[in-house]
């Protein structure tokens, strides 16, 4: 059964629609990737099911709970949580007090000690970092931060917008090991990626979105070996 449940999401911005009817399910404990080509739709679809964008129709389910038309922090305090593209740090801010503010969601707060410590373990850069203003970091590390901020959240689903924009290769293989890492820990995880290929071979299973539709789906591994899919929707 699905932990998240997204069917017949409709949408876009203004009077421009941007989904057209998306189904979609991320199995508990799982890696799902959602790949396409730019401007396919996939950003807009994560805004749209954190409630940044109101959807026009459909519905999102949140194991049994119905969490369409609730506004972000609710869903935040429901357990879903986004790691935005472009990472959105609060540059004047230390690297501990963005952390802190992940963890805003009331099941989070009681935790947000031992989290921290489990954050360290995950990234031990950050503990150096610790009282460092977040905009000084590299850019590596600054994702680091996003995706540690999503992470003091305590999400049962973690929806990443492209873990590795503008990063160097070494620091993207660290980050989709970490990936890696909090799948085997039990987390369910949804990743929108520009790197396709690496987005395919680690993820449990895939969907290719294009021109705001699923087109394909199925285990990352096979659809990324299959030369037709890799040329008609990825563009490799």
């Amino acid at each position: 059964m699905a932990l998240l449940r997204v069917e017949n999401l409709i949408g876009g911005y203004g009077d421009t629609q941007i989904l057209w009817g998306v189904d979609l399910g991320l199995r508990e404990g799982s890696l799902t990737a959602l790949v396409g080509a730019n401007g396919a739709g996939k950003t807009t679809f994560l805004r749209t099911v954190m409630g940044l964008l109101r959807p026009w129709k459909g519905r999102i389910l949140l194991g049994e709970r119905d969490i369409t038309f609730l506004e972000p922090h609710e869903k935040a305090e429901a357990g879903l949580v986004l790691v935005p593209e472009g990472r959105q740090l609060f540059t004047s801010m230390t690297v501990y007090e963005n952390l802190l503010l992940g963890s805003t969601p009331p099941h989070a707060r009681d935790k947000a000690s031992r989290r921290l410590e489990w954050i360290f373990q995950l990234f031990p850069r950050l503990k150096e970092r610790l009282n460092q203003k977040a905009g000084t970091l590299s850019g590596g590390e600054q994702q680091m931060v996003a995706l540690a901020r999503g992470l003091m959240a305590a999400p049962k689903v973690l929806l990443i917008d492209e873990l590795s924009w503008g990063l160097a290769p070494k620091l993207v293989f660290e980050l989709f090991r970490t990936l890696q890492e909090l799948r085997e820990e039990g987390l369910t995880i949804l990743l929108v990626e520009q790197n396709i290929q690496m987005a395919l071979a680690v993820a449990d299973y895939a969907y290719v979105m294009a021109e705001g539709r699923i087109e394909l789906e199925g285990e990352g591994q096979q659809l990324g070996k299959d030369p037709a899919v890799r040329k008609a929707y990825l563009g490799l």
